[in-house]
């Protein structure tokens, strides 16, 4: 699909956020040219404060000079405005409503889990890495019997991009606590899920090298324990 040329998409955010991974997705999804702007750690441009007035956050997606903010709202947004395909939402709307539930799943219940193992020590690391292991078994479970390559089915589609989103900082907390959370022996279509959304073309480009985001994790947990 040749890239749509737009003068009036930017989109602000920062590299190691996996709600701006999103968007980037997105957008490559759908081959519409977009300026990424990078904000700096800290330090919020003013831009992101008059874009985001209510959670001061991004990512922001700024099209013909309105704001969209939250990231699945923006990944829906863009389905919607460049409707061509590939379709990123299920056009029957069971299926979007399934696709949507379990986004907020992910969202609500299973990232914050997985988010907090870094940082968290002895009894409470084991049982936040359980919490995250009975998710993705909840997620094979639920989805290993469609036989398809991605949740959306042949393509990469909004559950694909709110979970696969979060792949970069899944390998980041295997490596830094050392223990394998997506695994072969229990959850083995979405090990196969994992490998086909990293090597879509429309993935590369945004997804982080998981040794350059060890060494962000390692400075912002150092940050955070004040040393």
């Amino acid at each position: 699909m040749a890239k749509i040329i737009s003068d009036d998409v930017k989109l602000l955010g920062a590299w190691p956020s996996v709600f701006v991974m999103r968007p980037r997705i997105a957008l490559n999804i759908k081959s519409v040219d977009y300026e990424f702007l990078e904000e700096t750690l800290g330090c919020k441009s003013q831009l992101l404060l008059q874009s985001n007035s209510v959670h001061k956050k991004v990512p922001v997606l700024i099209h013909a000079g309105k704001p969209i903010c939250e990231s699945l709202i923006i990944v829906q947004y863009i389905d919607e405005v460049w409707s061509s395909e590939p379709s990123i939402l299920p056009s029957d709307p069971h299926d979007r409503a399934i696709a949507r539930f379990w986004a907020s799943y992910v969202d609500d219940k299973w990232f914050p889990s997985l988010r907090l193992v870094i940082g968290a020590e002895g009894e409470r690391t084991a049982a936040l890495i359980d919490q995250v292991t009975e998710g993705l078994v909840l997620l094979e479970e639920a989805f290993c019997n469609k036989k398809a390559a991605f949740f959306g089915g042949d393509h990469i589609g909004f559950l694909d991009i709110a979970l696969g989103s979060m792949l970069g900082w899944l390998r980041v907390t295997e490596n830094m606590v050392g223990v394998k959370l997506l695994d072969e022996a229990k959850t083995p279509w979405l090990v196969q899920w994992a490998e086909n959304f990293c090597a879509d073309a429309a993935v590369k480009g945004p997804m982080p090298q998981t040794e350059k985001l060890v060494e962000f994790a390692k400075g912002l947990l150092t940050r955070m324990r004040g040393s």
